[in-house]
């Protein structure tokens, strides 16, 4: 039988900054949980937006236009093709919705790339 998943709980599981963790799966689309502190990299994904929903703490998402700021509770979709850097001054648990097998580093690649592991 479906169980409902309890967010917090999932997040006790890992401690591992800027490293997503899939939670559910909907559709072609992959529901995960990361947990920030400091800056990311600057990077695109041309085929899909991206949506962030700060669970905990503060996240600002860096645009080369200006800096859009979330607290607990909202959430912003980085259109694709934008540029954007996640920055977060304190540690910071979000849920990501993207389609399954995008890179967290999109266009940018590089040492931070980080394959999804799944949280059971």
């Amino acid at each position: 039988m479906a169980q409902p998943v309890n967010l917090a709980e999932k997040l006790s599981l890992f401690s591992e900054l800027w490293s997503q963790r899939k939670i559910a799966d909907l559709n072609d689309y992959e529901v995960k949980l990361a947990k920030l502190h400091g800056e990311f990299v600057w990077h695109t994904h041309e085929d899909t937006d991206e949506l962030f929903l700060v669970i905990s703490g503060r996240l600002t998402i860096q645009l080369r236009d200006g800096d859009v700021v979330l607290a607990p509770g909202e959430l912003f979709v980085v259109p694709r093709g934008v540029e954007h850097c996640p920055k977060a001054d304190e540690e910071t648990a979000i849920l990501l919705l993207e389609p399954t097998g995008t890179l967290n580093t999109g266009d940018a690649g590089g040492a931070r790339t980080r394959p999804v592991t799944t949280l059971d």
